[in-house]
């Protein structure tokens, strides 16, 4: 009821807050309803969560709840025509590869045999068509060797990579299985007006800071400078701790959100699990261009599905000002995932 208020305030665009703002002052905007009671009843039969005694439900149970919720409330109100995927944790393990024997494959090559579009939304920020390759190899190969698949359908896979800067399409022709789409093809409107000189200049400060953060807490990183991000990776074998990874993204976030060029030029700075890195844009522009390509598919149609959704420093966040969104925490909670929404 809470929620079915809070969407009738949206649509309304009625004054003041909605009960559940005043309760949840940082609650965002539904994009369908979300059916709760049908979501519990789907979990408490494979997770018997009601029969457990001294285990209370858990963080766990609440956020897959909410998935299923997501899903019955796509597919009993919009129908979803768009699916977006984060990389690392989403569709493999973190720093890993799409291999041929994943599972994920499968499932969507069923998504795009069924003529939804998908769209690999990733931080990796490439130039170079051959390097996502690299990461997607067993799905693009995959796609290629299809029997049952057309072309139109094949057209249905993009990559966007560095959050939101450099889009690719499936390609069969070329070798990398991928090609580079010009900007003036996908850019949103707001997005046309980032001046390059702005772009620097806040690379430059978030450079700055990275430096400043990795000589305060004695990192043992490196810088790496790209063409439309910076961040910091580990120089020796090892990980990094999430507490100096988590203290690098929030001061660097702060000090960028202070700066001139940082109130007017939106930019991501995100923990990437034992790297931190500041991209120009963020995943809900990614998600926002994936939708203008294919030709204005309309938030409540859109899926995003990722696993870093904490708000500090998490680059799967912003997408939901963008989509409807599930929260995972592993390749195989994806695969899961998609056979649920195949299912429903």
């Amino acid at each position: 009821m809470l929620i079915r208020d809070h969407i009738t305030h949206q649509e309304d665009d009625a004054p003041g807050k909605s009960k559940l703002k005043l309760l949840v002052p940082t609650v965002g905007t539904f994009f369908t309803p979300l059916y709760l009671v049908d979501a519990f009843r789907h979990q408490d039969a494979q997770r018997f969560i009601s029969r457990r005694r001294f285990v209370a439900p858990s963080f766990n149970d609440i956020r897959l709840i909410l998935n299923s919720a997501q899903l019955l409330g796509l597919a009993r109100t919009t129908g979803v025509d768009l699916v977006t995927f984060d990389g690392d944790v989403t569709l493999y393990d973190d720093g890993a590869c799409l291999t041929d024997d994943n599972p994920v494959i499968l499932r969507i090559m069923r998504l795009l045999l069924q003529g939804q579009k998908v769209g690999i939304v990733t931080a990796a920020g490439y130039t170079d068509a051959a390097k996502y390759y690299e990461r997607l190899k067993g799905l693009l190969d995959a796609m290629y060797e299809s029997t049952e698949m057309t072309d139109a359908q094949r057209a249905g896979l993009v990559v966007m990579g560095g959050e939101s800067n450099f889009l690719f399409r499936y390609d069969h022709a070329s070798p990398s299985k991928l090609s580079y789409v010009p900007r003036e093809e996908w850019l949103l409107e707001e997005m046309k007006t980032w001046q390059e000189g702005d772009i620097t200049q806040l690379l430059d400060i978030a450079e700055s800071s990275l430096r400043a953060c990795a000589s305060n807490l004695n990192l043992p990183v490196a810088v790496l400078r790209k063409d439309r991000a910076v961040g910091v990776y580990p120089t020796e074998r090892g990980r990094i701790s999430r507490e100096q990874l988590e203290e690098t993204v929030l001061v660097v976030q702060n000090t960028v959100e202070r700066s001139e060029v940082g109130s007017r030029l939106p930019f991501c700075a995100f923990n990437g699990g034992n790297d931190v890195f500041v991209d120009i844009g963020d995943k809900s522009w990614g998600v926002r261009a994936c939708q203008r390509y294919f030709g204005g598919i309309e938030p409540a149609r859109t899926l995003h599905v990722g696993d870093q959704f904490l708000s500090a420093g998490a680059n799967d966040f912003k997408a939901r000002l963008a989509s409807t969104t599930a929260w995972i925490a592993s390749p195989a909670e994806t695969v899961q995932l998609l056979d649920e929404l195949q299912g429903i």
